[in-house]
């Protein structure tokens, strides 16, 4: 079933002079339980992609469907972009974006409560997740007292907290050596493959495209 869909999708910032084109023409589709990569370098339209289809980035043309719902149709189709982020989406950004003055455990819950899930079903689901991902022992830590990595593995637990039909993935593996790349690199895989979740993993890291299903290459806001 196919889960992402971007049509024709065009971005462009600025007017007249200072206009500069960000995507041209953009077309994409993830299937469910797919990891595809979209691979490029620093200034290709990656981000802009990648913001587009979480409904942060408002395209200047195109369409863009999740889930078999239209968001974008040459604007906004009227979805409650918001609702649709916190219910269907999880997003692991490069810098981690952990709340410091929450626990690793709170960190995780947060986004169930913002889902309006019970105090104990937060709490469950959100244990099973840093259990899974090796973290649980500690849970009682803030961000500050945890190893990079360790804050890596919150962020993903926090990412598939909601059950997401599409997770995004920025830049996962920049700050990582090849080898703990690779791991968390098969890490998504197992996660598509196990929750049947579309995934999109934004990187300019040729050594990390191992286990795609499928490579997206863009360049000057072309995917090629």
């Amino acid at each position: 079933m196919e889960v992402v869909r971007v049509e024709h999708l065009t971005k462009i910032y600025g007017h007249g002079d200072a206009q500069t084109v960000g995507l041209v023409d953009a077309n994409l589709s993830v299937h469910s339980g797919e990891l595809v990569a979209l691979l490029g370098p620093s200034g290709s339209g990656k981000t802009t992609l990648l913001t587009s289809i979480c409904c942060i980035n408002e395209p200047t043309h195109g369409r863009v469907e999740l889930d078999g719902v239209p968001v974008f149709d040459e604007g906004w189709t009227g979805v409650d972009v918001r609702a649709l982020r916190r219910q269907k989406m999880g997003v692991i950004f490069q810098s981690y974006n952990l709340i410091p003055f929450l626990t690793v455990l709170e960190n995780v819950e947060l986004i169930l409560s913002l889902n309006h899930r019970p105090p104990q079903e937060a709490q469950d689901r959100a244990m099973e997740l840093l259990e899974y991902l090796e973290i649980a022992h500690r849970w009682h830590h803030y961000p500050s007292e945890i190893s990079g990595g360790e804050q890596q593995r919150v962020a993903i637990a926090r990412a598939l907290a909601n059950h997401p039909r599409v997770l995004l993935a920025d830049e996962p593996t920049a700050a990582l050596d090849t080898e703990r790349g690779k791991i968390v690199m098969r890490l998504l895989r197992n996660l598509s493959r196990e929750t049947g979740a579309a995934v999109i993993v934004v990187t300019h890291d040729d050594r990390m495209l191992d286990g795609f299903d499928r490579v997206y290459r863009i360049a000057d806001g072309r995917i090629q």
